[in-house]
């Protein structure tokens, strides 16, 4: 079965709910009833399976072989068994370490390998997949649709998915469902049906449809490209790492242009995009500003005072939860401004604006961290553009987002650079990069294929 709803119509919620990890006396209030094999879902335990929506929350050890056995050994698995059913599930996933790679290690699109692979392991009855592709490679995406057909194979297993790659996901599910954000079921039947009866209504209630490709918005304006940052012999070695996560990188982000930065999981987009953005310091190499960022202090951006980095480039997590730093969405989105010298009037209308913009005016008041996945992904857009920066650097923008959403944001993307804004934007989602990128660099292995 496919899920399908807006974003924070409450999908994952359903799928928490499912197994068996809500708990109505203290998570919130609950009514109707809710039976998983004929029990409630917190008895059913045993027999289900979880992958969540953010894969790092769902890890607890620090080597990839205990990770998976953990399920296993909670499950009072015979130990005899246990590694060998963790190789199978790794294998299954296309996990390119071995038993003791630190998870501490891994990439967000390693992460969810793992994290599946654990998941895989319980050989669960009712599986739960959250986005189960949305971090992975397109040949990891295939690998793990691949390895679902076979689990599903021999019709012992439900499957309840939530995936926005429909056209790859559709020969997996039988069943589409639909939801309404604070209503109820508002479409269900075989996928085919559903989309061909109600596809134009579903899109514009911002589902994601088949056969409705994003649309590049048209250049309003030509500006200059001025370079805006110089990248040099670029490298980074993490402690501890045999090798360099990035090695040797050269590249010139112009104003006016948006790059996409696209390669296999583990190959050093996100470890790219930061040093890019002045959060990481070299091993060796340097990232400088160019001609075409006004007012930017001297010498490479890792060394910039924090607030200067501030004003001049913003950065978009892979995991958005790394950048929040207060318990309300709208302090949150007024870190920046201030921060970049904005009167508290002045950041204000940005704030207000923003909100508007990415859909976050009901959740103004609303703790950061209580939102849905596709909300804390716009959030953490909306902080990295308070400020106002020349420079954005935006690593999978667009995971969790429905349609109505990415749309949104590919129309406010394409205005900044129509504007004169540099943006790079580290990214699987091929469509995405497609409407809207300029030119498209390859990482493998840290180095420029």
């Amino acid at each position: 079965m496919l899920l399908l709803a807006p974003s924070g119509a409450g999908k994952s919620t359903l799928l928490a709910a499912l197994a068996g990890l809500l708990d109505p006396g203290t998570a919130g209030q609950a009514e109707g009833e809710l039976r998983v094999d004929g029990r409630d879902p917190r008895a059913a335990r045993e027999r289900t399976g979880i992958l969540f929506q953010d894969p790092e929350s769902q890890l607890v050890m620090a080597r990839a072989g205990d990770e998976v056995a953990f399920g296993l050994e909670n499950r009072c698995v015979p130990a005899v068994e246990i590694w060998p059913r963790v190789d199978r599930a790794l294998t299954q996933v296309g996990f390119g370490y071995g038993r003791d790679r630190p998870t501490d290690a891994l990439s967000g699109g390693e992460q969810q390998r793992l994290a599946l692979a654990g998941t895989f392991a319980l050989g669960p009855r009712l599986l739960l997949l959250d986005e189960p592709t949305a971090n992975l490679d397109p040949a990891g995406a295939a690998l793990v649709r691949r390895s679902l057909m076979e689990i599903l194979a021999d019709r012992s297993l439900t499957l309840v998915m939530v995936e926005h790659r429909l056209a790859e996901a559709l020969p997996l599910v039988e069943r589409a469902i639909v939801l309404e954000a604070g209503g109820g079921v508002v479409a269900d039947g075989p996928p085919d049906e559903v989309f061909a009866q109600r596809g134009e209504q579903l899109a514009a209630a911002g589902v994601w449809v088949p056969d409705r490709p994003l649309v590049a918005p048209r250049r309003r304006s030509q500006p200059a490209r001025i370079p805006m940052l110089v990248a040099e012999s670029l490298a980074y070695r993490y402690p501890g790492e045999p090798a360099a996560a990035v090695d040797g990188v050269g590249l010139q982000l112009d104003s006016g242009e948006v790059l996409a930065i696209v390669g296999a999981n583990g190959s050093g987009k996100s470890t790219l995009a930061l040093l890019l953005g002045g959060l990481l310091t070299p091993t060796l190499g340097s990232v400088m500003a160019g001609m075409g960022m006004a007012g930017s202090p001297p010498g490479p951006l890792g060394k910039w005072p924090a607030r200067q980095l501030a004003a001049h480039v913003g950065s978009v997590f892979q995991d958005p939860e790394h950048q929040f730093l207060t318990e309300r969405v709208g302090d949150e989105l007024r870190i920046g401004p201030l921060r970049a010298g904005l009167s508290s009037a002045e950041a204000q209308v940005r704030v207000d604006e923003l909100l508007v913009r990415l859909h976050l005016d009901h959740l103004a008041d609303a703790n950061p961290f209580t939102l849905s996945g596709g909300e804390k992904r716009r959030l953490s857009v909306a902080t990295a553009l308070a400020a106002g920066p020349a420079v954005l650097l935006l690593d999978e923008p667009t995971f969790g987002q429905d349609r109505r959403t990415a749309v949104e944001l590919l129309e406010l993307l394409a205005q900044l650079r129509d504007a004169g804004s540099a943006l790079a934007i580290v990214t699987h989602d091929q469509p995405f990069a497609a409407a809207l990128a300029d030119r498209t660099v390859r990482l493998e292995n840290g180095r420029l294929a």
